[in-house]
């Protein structure tokens, strides 16, 4: 399991590698275009939901457990994206299971 770290407090929220890995991916390309926004997420215990206002102001980290880089999958990331350019902001969607589908990396 790996940890999104939003600011300076050390607020965070653990993510398993291969998905924080995709949202890296996405987040990194918002900021890049200078598009803010909201990304939630569910938390894994007590049924509780997060809010994260993602700008380039706010220090973030990734930081993942394994030594070794997840196999990205682009339909999942083309995905996240449309997601996150929506008008709720980025939320997870469950990765595309098409067996045919190339992955990258």
């Amino acid at each position: 399991m790996g940890r999104f770290i939003y600011d300076t407090l050390g607020n965070s929220v653990e993510i398993d590698d291969r998905t924080l890995a995709h949202l890296r991916i996405v987040i990194m390309n918002k900021l890049r275009r200078s598009e803010p926004f909201m990304f939630d997420i569910d938390l894994p215990r007590g049924g509780e939901r997060r809010s994260y206002w993602i700008h380039p102001s706010v220090p973030l980290q990734f930081h993942f457990s394994g030594s070794r880089q997840p196999r990205i999958n682009r339909y999942w990331v083309e995905e996240l994206m449309q997601v996150a350019s929506g008008p709720s902001g980025l939320s997870l969607v469950p990765e595309p299971t098409d067996e045919g589908a190339p992955e990258v990396g």
